[in-house]
């Protein structure tokens, strides 16, 4: 393959190995990166229990934010909760029952949140 199929730079010694679709260090590309699921505006905030073992779950979902700022918010609601938790595909998963803190806190922040479920 010739540098003319891949766009011209390929690696420099200051960044690396270069995109060959946007020029940028592969580090900082996004040319691949996952996009948020798109959805109605309405942040679903429920409880699980399934394939955990019996231990409660507060599950998020319909965050429409970017992985970096899904990642800020998961983390300002594991603090409020005081409890661990994770993002796994735009779903944040706080461990515990906090289905009525996390719908405050997503209302503080100014999100339009409701419980989903039972």
């Amino acid at each position: 393959m010739g540098r003319e199929k891949t766009g011209g730079l390929v690696y420099s010694t200051e960044h690396g190995r270069m995109c060959p679709e946007c020029r940028q260090p592969e580090a900082q590309c996004r040319c691949n990166a996952p996009a948020a699921p798109a959805g109605d505006g309405v942040v679903r905030v429920s409880r699980e229990t399934k394939g955990r073992g019996g231990k409660a779950v507060t599950v998020v979902k319909g965050l429409q934010l970017a992985a970096e700022e899904l990642a800020k918010v998961g983390k300002q609601l594991r603090a409020r909760c005081g409890s661990g938790g994770t993002v796994k595909d735009w779903t944040l998963e706080i461990q515990g029952d906090h289905v009525e803190i996390v719908i405050a806190e997503l209302a503080r922040l100014g999100f339009k949140a409701k419980r989903a479920g039972g």
